[in-house]
């Protein structure tokens, strides 16, 4: 996961400062040294780097921070702002045209996940009400065209091409007359890209942009390749004028480094973020949320969003009235479980929880992708009846589960008893909830029950 190390380390520092009562300047600079050598071994720029800690030193020394009760959060909250301001203070949109269709011209090395992300970023309008066409202008890579029409038949959304015999420049001309007869308000236009930057390259995307006039141009960039990401995108904005930049594989072993310095060094936003290879793996880029995800603070808006977007309210209706009742069984658990798999890796989601940096590093809290899937392969392995009513779950019974699930007869012990445990806390909340209604003396009103 991207900032993994590097988050590690900030929170070792900052666990420091929380535990002291009263921090001296001594200590801040301490604090600072540490902060910059984690700063450069994640691969950010060095003069974003001295910057950075300059700025956050500064205030860190001041009357309000050292004389304050609690002066480890006060840096902390230093830190946090000025690490947002570096990575672009606020969240940057799409300009969309004020007459349709809006242009947005896809730039970047080939490799990047230019493509890719130009079938991503259509599939995000397309939620929000737009009408998308998909442009192929890369005539040169082999199979290019091939694969932005699979995107567009998966996402259901429309390929405009002439075939790899048309100049670019003309294919996007074409296509910008075609999208404005067929009412399309949302032209993405995919361009070549090369293994390296050359002048041919950049005067075909010239000529592209003075003959379309694109409203954004968007350049998509490899977070794997760190500071080659930054001078990558220093030489495109030289050349084209560049309004954002959409980093891939954040969700990778990456350091992290380009996050942190491409807003700094080229003054152009990140607008998007590539969190893996589905197609509904494209997120907007918010600072100040990747700032608290550092700092291990986590970011629970964009969790509420991945919930909204992916839970049944149906269902959650229904959740809450077994809740209610503390009727809760292995069956809803699976439906869980699948309708948090929807929402992501769950090292990504635990990473959204305020703490859980901590957390993971303590024995015996760790939460891996492998017991998720041992835990479904468990409850699979029963019968209907038995998810419903475990209690009927005999010797002979769990042997057949744990052949059935790959698993040992230890480990459907180990669920069905934590299952055991959950249902009577349940209970105990369910009764507690009614004391509350009835107005019994040791009742309380939980917040997530209405």
């Amino acid at each position: 996961m991207a900032f993994e190390g590097l988050a590690e380390k900030l929170q070792g520092i900052f666990k420091n400062l929380r535990g002291k009562g009263k921090i001296s300047e001594k200590d801040v600079t301490e604090a600072m040294r540490e902060i910059r050598m984690a700063l450069l071994e994640a691969d950010v720029n060095y003069k974003v780097v001295k910057d950075f800690v300059n700025r956050v030193k500064e205030r860190a020394v001041g009357v309000e921070v050292l004389e304050s009760l609690t002066p480890g959060q006060q840096v902390i909250k230093v830190v946090h702002d000025e690490m947002t301001q570096l990575m672009g203070g606020t969240q940057s949109k799409i300009n969309l045209a004020s007459k349709p269709p809006t242009i947005v011209m896809m730039v970047g090395l080939q490799g990047s996940g230019k493509t890719t992300s130009s079938g991503k970023l259509a599939r995000l309008f397309k939620k929000q009400g737009r009408r998308p066409l998909l442009v192929a202008c890369d005539i040169y890579r082999p199979a290019a065209i091939k694969q932005l029409q699979v995107l567009g038949e998966q996402l259901e959304i429309p390929v405009f091409s002439m075939g790899d015999k048309q100049n670019p420049v003309d294919i996007a001309k074409a296509a910008r007359a075609y999208a404005e007869n067929q009412g399309h308000d949302l032209m993405i236009v995919d361009t070549a890209g090369r293994l390296h930057i050359d002048d041919a390259l950049m005067s075909e995307l010239e000529n592209i942009k003075t003959n379309i006039r694109p409203h954004e141009i968007l350049l998509v960039v490899d977070a794997m390749t760190g500071q080659d990401a930054v001078n990558v995108a220093e030489t495109f904005n030289a050349r084209l004028g560049l309004d954002g930049v959409i980093l891939t594989k954040l969700d990778g072993d990456t350091r992290g480094g380009a996050a942190l310095s491409v807003k700094a060094v080229t003054g152009k936003p990140i607008k998007f973020v590539g969190m893996g290879e589905k197609l509904d793996a494209l997120e907007p880029f918010y600072p100040d949320r990747m700032a608290s995800r550092i700092l291990g603070m986590g970011d629970v808006l964009t969790l509420i969003e991945k919930a909204q977007a992916n839970f049944d309210a149906k269902k959650a209706e229904e959740l809450e009235r077994k809740l209610r009742k503390a009727e809760f069984t292995l069956e809803d658990f699976l439906d869980q479980i699948q309708q948090m798999k929807s929402m992501g890796p769950l090292s990504e989601l635990m990473g959204m929880l305020p703490g859980m940096g901590q957390m993971k590093a303590l024995k015996g809290m760790e939460i891996s992708e492998k017991d998720v899937k041992h835990t479904e392969a468990i409850i699979r392995s029963m019968t209907r009846e038995e998810r419903r009513h475990p209690e009927i779950i005999n010797g002979s019974r769990r042997k057949r589960i744990a052949l059935g699930s790959g698993t040992s007869v230890q480990e459907v012990n180990k669920l069905l008893k934590q299952f055991e445990q959950a249902q009577k806390m349940m209970k105990q909340i369910a009764q507690m909830q009614q004391g509350a209604k009835s107005g019994k003396k040791g009742g309380f009103k939980l917040p997530f029950f209405k």
